[in-house]
């Protein structure tokens, strides 16, 4: 009985194992600065061919989305690239998507290709966007090309100069 019960589970939960994702570590550098403001941040993908530039999936998107009449959504243009992309568009909050601002470190994220806010995810090239504004700061993006969909799991990685610090893209098949 206890065999039968152990393939069964397995069974039912080999496909979430083994489901196709996106996992982004984004670091949030310390800055010693005099007055420090949690950046703004988008992380999104869009596809880079040609025939389908207007493709894009935002993935998450932290404000001070806690501040009274939600204030704190009219600096959300100060994410530039995003803004135009993709965020002038939307209607935040977004649930899954929206979140409150990251003090400096290190933040995972992972993505299920067909599950929200990824969705589907059509062969092709994409890049992956990182945008962080900080009042009294600066604005950057980092951007991180990938194929998809991948045989065999990818790492890749790029690094930020000020406002971004180290980003990786795990793809896994």
């Amino acid at each position: 009985m206890f065999k039968k019960m152990a393939l069964l589970a397995v069974l039912i939960l080999s496909p979430l194992s083994y489901a196709a994702n996106l996992a982004i570590s984004v670091e949030v550098p310390r800055l010693t600065v005099a007055e420090y403001h949690a950046p703004y941040a988008a992380i999104w993908i869009e596809k880079m061919d040609e025939d389908d530039k207007k493709f894009t999936r935002t993935l998450a998107v932290w404000y001070e989305n806690k501040k009274p009449n939600q204030e704190g959504q009219k600096w959300l243009k100060d994410l530039r690239q995003w803004w135009r992309r993709d965020g002038r568009d939307l209607t935040m909050p977004i649930d899954g998507v929206a979140g409150a601002t990251k003090l400096g470190g290190t933040h995972e994220l992972t993505f299920v290709v067909g599950q929200a806010p990824l969705g589907d995810l059509p062969k092709g090239q994409y890049q992956l966007m990182v945008e962080m504004a900080r009042e009294v700061g600066g604005r950057e993006i980092v951007k991180l090309p990938f194929a998809w969909p991948v045989a065999n799991t990818a790492k890749l990685a790029a690094q930020g100069s000020a406002e971004v610090g180290a980003v990786t893209l795990v793809l896994n098949p």
